[in-house]
């Protein structure tokens, strides 16, 4: 049930981000040409009402609709340089491929078929990630 449940919410995401253009290449271009203000109003908003949502779950103890146990949102450890690397190899894979790791499979189901190198490349990415991991600072 769980399943159905997550593929239900995962579709509707990923209709909402195709139908509010996120998942548009033409809107990630104008955004890293600094032409458009849709893309940061987008990620703005994402961003604000995280912080609230994490705000209002921590502070009330929220607990799971599928299990009822608490939320635990553990602190971030603190250094800077994880994430500016980090957020460097993020953007420079979002440029290059003009997709999001969000959006790549809205794209996919929207029947953009080139997006199968972003997701591939993305996967294998992330196996290498994995098996180098122990190697890394963080």
């Amino acid at each position: 049930m769980k399943t159905v449940l997550f593929f239900t919410i995962g579709i509707l995401f990923g209709i909402i981000l195709y139908m509010s253009e996120v998942a548009s290449w033409f809107r990630i271009y104008e955004m890293f040409q600094f032409d458009s203000f849709h893309m940061y109003g987008v990620i703005g908003t994402a961003v604000f009402l995280g912080v609230i949502i994490v705000f209002i779950i921590k502070k009330f103890k929220i607990k799971s609709i599928l299990d009822s146990a608490p939320i635990a949102i553990p602190n971030k450890e603190k250094g800077w340089k994880r994430y500016l690397f980090g957020g460097i190899i993020f953007g420079s894979g979002w440029a290059i491929s003009g997709a999001c790791p969000g959006p790549m499979f809205s794209l996919l189901g929207a029947g953009f078929l080139p997006i199968l190198i972003v997701i591939v490349s993305a996967t294998l990415g992330t196996f290498f990630y994995g098996f180098i991991q122990h190697k890394l600072p963080h």
